[in-house]
């Protein structure tokens, strides 16, 4: 018994998963209508959406760097596909928005690599350019879809064709499912998901193994960055519309959900699979509150809280990354 409370104890996603339960048990007993289906489904669409940004965020906590510049990434995102898709195939639009991400996530692991500069720093500073800039190409109005429905169908649009209450499920749900299994199975069982945690737990050990370690960071900054734009993408194609406030703060959301899933500060540490339970349970606390009806300001409280205790079991459960 003690071996399997051990077990579970070293487990990065078991306090997420149990703060997903405790979280889920009270708002069911003390929200009204919060345990109905179209509720849970909504929530889940939430979920998802935020659950691929924290994917691509994790990937990169684990090789010891953030991104603070993936909400506005989300909104750029959303954006520019919005003022492309009329002009084009959705299918391109959407590659194109892949392409500039992928562009924005490669120059700040080069700037944060070869320069030497903190990624907090690198990030920040992005953050507030792409805000600015969509803030110009907007002038800051509303942004309406009005180009095919390739992509909405593919990844937002709701599966309305399937049998009873499977017709209220999205693509989305998929898609974030799909991809929590496929980088989760990178992270665990092939040579790059190694390299990223030799990267986060000690760098200089992983270039004396003949690791590009640069490289290695690089590329999860640009697979952060592409998973922050496609979910960009997929909110506004759910609402047809983006404003140019979308993602405002997201980024703190997201390293929050990355920090309750079991992802180590430190890096070098951390399951992805947490994400699921960690993304929802970040959703499910904005949702349950409001339909208890707290005041606004209670989910920022309690989401602190949550964090500051997960960041504290983190430290203390999780091993430190070598000094040498």
């Amino acid at each position: 018994m003690n071996n399997f409370l051990l077990r579970i104890r070293n487990r990065p996603e078991a306090g997420s998963f149990l703060g997903f339960v405790v979280f889920f048990i009270i708002f069911s007993i003390f929200g009204d209508q919060f345990f109905t289906l179209g509720n849970q489904t909504s929530l889940f669409t939430l979920t998802a959406e935020l659950g691929i940004i924290c994917i691509g965020v994790g990937f990169l906590m684990i090789s010891g760097e953030f991104d603070l510049s993936v909400g506005s990434v989300y909104a750029l995102g959303g954006i520019v596909f919005m003022m492309l898709a009329p002009h084009m195939h959705s299918l391109f639009a959407l590659a194109i928005v892949l392409l500039i991400a992928a562009s924005i996530g490669w120059f700040n692991g080069y700037v944060t690599t070869k320069h030497l500069i903190p990624s907090f720093l690198v990030t920040l500073s992005m953050m507030l350019i792409i805000r600015g800039l969509i803030y110009m190409i907007t002038s800051g109005r509303i942004t309406s879809h009005k180009g095919d429905l390739f992509v909405l169908t593919f990844f937002s649009a709701k599966m309305s064709n399937l049998p009873g209450f499977l017709s209220d499920f999205r693509p989305s749900h998929l898609w974030f499912i799909g991809l929590l299994i496929l980088f989760h199975y990178i992270l665990f069982n092939t040579r790059y998901g190694n390299h990223v945690f030799a990267t986060g737990v000690n760098k200089p050990a992983a270039v004396r193994m003949g690791l590009n370690t640069d490289w290695i960071k690089t590329k999860n900054f640009m697979i952060c960055s592409c998973f922050a734009a496609l979910s960009g993408v997929i909110a506004v194609s759910r609402f047809r519309m983006g404003s140019p406030n979308i993602g405002l703060g997201m980024e703190l959301e997201v390293i929050a959900a990355a920090v309750i899933g079991g992802i180590s500060l430190y890096g070098g540490t951390g399951a992805i699979i947490g994400i699921l339970f960690s993304a929802f349970l970040i959703c499910m606390i904005r949702n349950g509150l409001l339909l208890m009806g707290a005041p606004p300001y209670w989910y920022s409280a309690f989401v602190g809280v949550i964090v500051l205790i997960s960041t504290i079991v983190n430290i203390k459960l999780q091993p430190r990354k070598s000094k040498f």
